[in-house]
This record gives C-alpha cells, structure tokens and sequence, in this order.
C-alpha cells in the first residue's frame, strides 16, 4: 500500500472518501514529521504536505500542530490513531499473500523482546492462546539488553512490547494504554503508617533502583529535586521481578508499574502511590515493517493487544 500523488476524489464527501488518506495518516502519525512520512512512502515533502492539507480538510482538525521543532499531534488525532492504525492493518491483511493461512497449520517460533516483567505478566495469557489457536507457535521471550542494539531490525526480535523507545526510522510502533509508577514495599513498612508525604517517601528509607544499564537515578529524582529533596539509592538491579524478591527481605522501598503490580501482591507486598507528580509511561508494541503483510505476525501483534491491560481501553 502506497500514497498517489494525486486523487481526483473530494475526501470531504462520503462518496469521495480517498482511502489513500487513511494510511498517510497513520504515517504521519507514527512519524510526527513531514519529511519522514514523505521518506516513508516514497513521495517528495511538498507532495507529503499536500497529503496533510487534504487530511486536514477532511478531518476538519489540524492533526499535526508545530511544538517548537516538532509536529505533535492534537487531542483528536490522538484519539483516532489507535482506529487508523487498526484499520491500516486490517486492509494490508485483506491483500497480503497468504491471508487465508490457517493458523493452526503454522510452524513458527516469535521472539518477543520485553522486561521480565512483560514476560512474567502477559507470558501465561499469550502461551495459552497460542495453545488454543496457533499449536505450531513457539515463544520466545527475550529480555532487554543493557546495550541498545537494533533487534527488530536485525531479526533478532520480531516483536518489542513494553516501554518502546527504539528511534529506527523504519521500525512501526503502536502506543497501547499508559501505564504508571507505584511505590512497592514489604508488609508492615514504617512508611505505610501515616499520611505519606514526598519527604516521607524521600528520607523514611533507603530505594532500591531498577535499570538494565545499572542506573542509580532516574525520573522520580528529578522530580524529587524540584522539591529539593533527595532519597537514598543504596543500589539497583536489573530486572522488576528480581527487585521484588529483594524488597520482601528488605526494608528498602522500590518501583513498580501497575501493569506488573499483582507480581508484588503475589508476593505479599504492598504497592501505593507514590507521592509525585511522576509521567506516565507509554506502553505498545513494535515492529519491523518486512512483518506488516505476515498473517502469522498480524495474528501475535493482535494477541498482544488484546492480552495487555489497559490496552483494549485505551484504543
């Protein structure tokens, strides 16, 4: 599927609807930029500018507005993307080769890259389906690398999911819900006696950090010194689920996503919010375009989406 230069059909009467626009969109969404969506689909920037004009016109909203040096996209656009993108989808699969596979006759092995937490909260749900409907499917679940290195691209993954920040130009990535930070520590910790303020939450006891690179200093301290207030790390390790274990015997006090909270329910300990204005966390999928026409891709791409909490709300 590819944008034309130029398509005599008014897009702004239903009779005329130019299903061109549907994927250019989907595009300049993805890239938030001119230039890479041009890139993209093969045409010149003017062209590309011309695109947005005409999806401006039939949207009647601005898509992309400018923010300083970038294009960010307006509240509408946002709450269309995950419908465009889906819709996308659904046509490449309509004409890709092979779209009458039969699941249950493949012989495949995905490599899906993600924390161990990812692995530990979506693995049971997602073995299971592909037991039901894809027999032949094996996963493979492979946890992040403290080095950054091109998976998608290189094949070493087929599927990222969890906090993607893969800048690959070519690489396709769908934002699925929003997650957010809890605070998480053992039963009857001194801290969850009493109202928890940030210089609580900063001084009551030492943090233990999480960081595949080993990091002792992430978002939560610049948040904390804009109060002017620092929390003691005393170290870090490199995975959610091994944290949690060390939190139980500990009285240090550690992270959590909602997402993998029931891990430390499970073991006993007591999750609550943290006291700071934290960002959320954009959580999705990612993909190497050479996958888009794979029914057998299309099939775990829609797995995930539906396996992952939070995510069927959110599109």
């Amino acid at each position: 599927m590819r944008v034309t230069q130029s398509v005599g059909a008014d897009p702004s009467t239903a009779a005329g609807v130019d299903l061109n626009l549907l994927l250019a969109l989907d595009v300049l969404l993805e890239e938030q930029s001119v230039r890479g969506a041009a890139h993209r689909l093969h045409l010149s920037e003017p062209a590309m500018s011309r695109t947005l004009g005409r999806i401006r016109k039939a949207l009647g909203d601005p898509v992309l507005v400018r923010a300083g040096r970038r294009m960010v996209p307006t509240p509408h656009a946002l709450a269309v993307r995950a419908e465009v993108s889906a819709v996308v989808e659904r046509a490449r699969a309509l004409f890709a080769p092979g779209r009458d596979t039969d699941l249950r006759t493949v012989s495949r092995t995905f490599t899906i890259l993600g924390h161990d937490a990812t692995a530990a909260t979506l693995g049971p749900a997602l073995l299971a389906r592909a037991a039901r409907e894809a027999p032949g499917v094996r996963l493979r679940f492979l946890s992040e690398s403290p080095v950054d290195a091109p998976f998608l691209r290189q094949g070493t993954a087929d599927l990222e999911v969890g906090v993607v920040d893969t800048t690959a130009p070519e690489v396709h990535t769908q934002t699925l819900h929003e997650d957010r930070m809890l605070g998480v520590v053992r039963a009857g910790h001194p801290l969850l006696e009493g109202e928890l303020t940030p210089e609580r939450f900063a001084t009551e006891s030492g943090h233990l950090s999480v960081s595949r690179r080993g990091r002792l200093r992430g978002p939560i301290d610049d948040e904390l010194a804009a109060l002017g207030l620092e929390r003691h790390v005393v170290g870090s390790v490199g995975t959610y689920p091994a944290s949690l274990f060390v939190l139980r015997e500990s009285d240090l006090i550690g992270l959590v996503s909602e997402g993998a909270r029931a891990l430390a329910e499970a073991l006993g300990l007591v999750v609550f919010p943290v006291p700071l204005p934290l960002p959320p966390l954009p959580v999705g999928i990612a993909w190497h375009p050479r996958h888009d026409a794979d029914p057998a891709h299309a099939w775990l791409r829609a797995c995930v989406r539906d396996l992952i909490p939070g995510a069927s709300a959110a599109s």
